[in-house]
């Protein structure tokens, strides 16, 4: 089995969310990798970790949550592998719940949530998110 982080979807895979907007409840599974440091596209300079980062992002995500009527049901930090092999474990795993995929993309394409986002992409290594229904 073959993976690969990536902070953000392909085309691909925006279009086959975005095929059926009322699909609904679903939940994100988030499996997260965070940078040691934190790394803002804008070029500022912060002595802020990839978790200090992401907590910002995560503690101002909330809000934006519950305007589309989301909420976070479980985020944690990665202790062990129990069963399989994978060469690096993530740091973080998050389930966040939706009332459908189209409140996730409202929530995404908000310009307030946009500015929320550069905490996570300064943070973020890569990740994988996986729905579930």
């Amino acid at each position: 089995m073959k993976f690969e982080n990536k902070v953000f979807p392909n085309d691909e895979q925006l279009k086959g969310f975005a095929d059926n907007l009322e699909k609904g409840p679903i939940k994100l599974l988030n499996l997260i990798k965070l940078k040691k440091y934190a790394e803002y596209n804008d070029g500022r300079e912060t002595k802020l970790t990839g978790l200090e980062a992401y907590k910002l992002y995560g503690g101002e995500t909330q809000e934006h949550l519950k305007k589309v009527g989301a909420k976070v049901v479980f985020i944690g930090p990665v202790s062990r592998l129990n069963i399989g092999e994978v060469d690096e474990l993530w740091d973080l795993v998050a389930i966040a719940e939706y009332p459908d995929r189209g409140a996730f993309l409202k929530m995404i394409n908000d310009p307030a949530y946009q500015k929320t986002s550069v905490h996570r992409e300064a943070a973020v290594e890569g990740q994988l998110n996986i729905e579930i229904l």
